[in-house]
């Protein structure tokens, strides 16, 4: 796994060098994004960084938060908090123990070998989700690029003093209850502990209520108005500015990256010239300790409604690493392997959220580049991940003065360029079915909640999936008499000697794809045109690669009508799986004996002369 890490030494210090420079703004923004804070990006990517290029199955591959994992995170975070009423240290330890999770069910995926059915999710699916990471991206940073930040609105923030007081209320009595005091018996204990409630108290309630209100996306666009009427020009102009030079900074070069040159430059003009602007958090300076309260500072009832939401940060993390080793595999003419991989970012995941680092993934850009800069082994993404935690050590104090709306001009461009354009653009070409998945994602994932849109996209693909192939095989398999073989364009030539009045007294249903739980009515349905005047069916099974429990007594069913209406059940061309399916319940031999089961369909038509002939003595010469 670690074999030749040192080779090309200069080439790989280089390229991790230039990576860890490109993922540093990255860090801060998505850090921000999480709700967590900068710091907890920049852990992100030290730990995965460095874990995950260790462990990992991608020579190439540089780790760490990307649009995807931190958009879930976000809702993840954001959810916990809520059930904690805003109380962020008590939230922390359910948080990381997600996270914790999510990087150990990465593991657990890579070892079991589950990672290489990943590549199966449907398209649809993919696309609107990458589409709506970006509209979410977009649409959340509206309120840092006019400047607005909820708990700078007192007038908002009073709005809800009322309710806070509600609230507190309403946890005396909860507390009380506990105690065992009969609330309707003892007013007196209840106002007493009331009255001893502080303005301060109401306010940070009031202020949670108030962040909880304008949070997402549908917050967001509430408050969107209110922002407008206080926008704060010099914030916007920062974001802008930032946002110009990104795009604007390509033109001139690629060697440096733009989104660096932003930061640096607007960063630091804002800070000489000593501008009023709003920093970001602070970034604790000194080596990141371990939250080992995740161990034991929580309570695993509180935190089994998140373990959905963990395994779906798993996949997606999966997901998310696996479409960017393929790109470095391409680059560099090389074959990762994809369940050391996930176990590599498993690993990380599960380290950096000890640390209390956000989750994240293979991130394609940052690969790109290291690829690009002359990296080639698994030391260029540790070196990326050792320059940041150097950064961090040396230059934390620094780096808390960029000014918030420089990362909300970065978070801008990565949710532009995180959108799938392809997708939308084939909108117009796409069959319905599919547009409608995609869009079903996209709405939903915007509007509700990523988690499940993801997995009801997935049901709706599933189902999608299954109806057209049902409809397919039933398309395609049809029963005709043997006087009308033409239909199906096979030179039987064994039919010459058939007087044309038994010809009608033998059927071919010929079935061709699985048969399984999508098809099994139209099945059944198929059956019902063989007359009863057929005293032979032949069974064409040799485009039937599978069979399901429930094509199997779909097959099951009819044969025993067969039977029961005199006619008997020829196999021709019978697949192993299919063949051990009906042997496992005994339709073989109890419905269709060994005798009748032909593996070319001439010696099938040469059985059922013989039997015919011995009937019909007076028809053959």
């Amino acid at each position: 796994m670690f074999k030749n890490i040192f080779s090309n030494l200069s080439g790989n210090v280089l390229g991790g060098i230039t990576a860890g420079i490109v993922a540093l703004p990255l860090a801060l923004a998505f850090g921000v994004q999480s709700g967590l804070g900068p710091s907890a990006g920049l852990y992100g990517a030290i730990f995965i960084g460095f874990f995950a290029s260790l462990f990992g199955g991608t020579q190439t591959q540089i780790s760490g938060p990307t649009a995807p994992m931190t958009a879930v995170s976000m809702v993840v975070i954001a959810g916990i908090i809520a059930v904690h009423e805003g109380n962020l240290e008590a939230a922390l330890p359910y948080i990381l123990a997600v996270f914790l999770m999510a990087g150990l069910l990465q593991v657990v995926i890579g070892l079991s070998g589950v990672g290489k059915y990943i590549r199966y999710i449907p398209y649809p699916v993919v696309s609107g989700f990458m589409t709506a990471i970006g509209v979410i991206i977009l649409v959340t940073q509206l309120l840092p690029l006019t400047g607005y930040y909820t708990k700078d609105d007192d007038a908002f923030i009073n709005q809800f003093k009322p309710q806070a007081e509600e609230v507190l209320l309403d946890k005396i009595l909860r507390e009380e209850a506990g105690e065992g005091i009969l609330v309707l018996e003892d007013f007196k204990e209840t106002i007493r502990r009331a009255e001893k409630t502080t303005d301060n108290e109401i306010m940070v309630e009031a202020l949670t209520l108030a962040k909880s209100e304008s949070s997402g996306v549908l917050g967001a666009i509430k408050m969107l108005p209110r922002a407008l009427l206080q926008i704060n020009w010099l914030e916007l102009v920062l974001a802008l500015l930032t946002i110009l030079i990104i795009y604007g900074f390509k033109h001139i070069t690629t060697r440096v990256p733009s989104t660096l040159v932003a930061l640096f430059v607007v960063s630091g003009g804002a800070y000489l010239l000593k501008l009023d602007y709003r920093p970001i958090e602070q970034i604790p300076a000194g080596i990141p300790l371990p939250h080992f309260e995740i161990f034991s500072g929580f309570n695993f009832m509180e935190l089994s409604p998140y373990i959905f939401t963990s395994l779906t940060l798993a996949f997606l993390g999966a997901i998310d690493s696996l479409l960017t080793s393929v790109v470095a595999d391409n680059m560099t003419k090389t074959k990762h392997n994809p369940n050391q991989e996930l176990i590599g970012q498993g690993i990380g995941n599960s380290v950096g959220a000890l640390f209390g680092g956000i989750p994240g993934a293979g991130a394609t850009i940052r690969t790109v580049v290291n690829i690009k800069a002359g990296g080639t082994t698994k030391l260029s993404g540790m070196i990326a991940a050792i320059l940041l935690l150097i950064i961090l050590l040396v230059a934390g104090p620094i780096a808390s003065q960029i000014p918030a709306a420089v990362l909300a001009g970065i978070l801008v461009t990565v949710g532009i360029g995180v959108m799938d354009y392809k997708g939308l653009r084939a909108i117009p070409k796409m069959e319905k079915s599919e547009v409608a998945v995609m869009l079903t994602v996209l709405l939903l994932s915007v509007f509700w909640n990523l988690v499940y849109a993801v997995g009801i996209g997935l049901v709706l693909a599933a189902l999608i999936f299954m109806k057209k192939i049902g409809d397919v095989t039933a398309s395609k398999s049809k029963v005709v008499a043997l006087d009308n073989a033409d239909e199906l364009n096979m030179p039987w030539k064994d039919e010459v000697n058939f007087p044309a009045d038994l010809k009608k007294m033998v059927y071919v249903k010929r079935l061709k794809g699985p048969l399984f739980f999508g098809y099994t009515s139209d099945f059944q349905e198929l059956s019902k045109e063989i007359p009863g005047s057929a005293s032979f069916v032949i069974i064409r099974m040799g485009e039937v690669p599978y069979m399901d429990q429930s094509g199997l007594y779909a097959m099951e069913e009819i044969l025993f009508d067969l039977n029961q209406r005199n006619i008997r059940v020829v196999f021709e061309g019978l697949q192993e799986q299919v063949s051990a399916k009906m042997h496992s319940i005994d339709i073989i031999p109890d419905l269709v004996p060994q005798e009748c089961l032909f593996s070319e369909f001439k010696e099938a038509i040469v059985y059922i002369k013989e039997q015919l002939h011995e009937k019909e003595q007076g028809y053959f010469n």
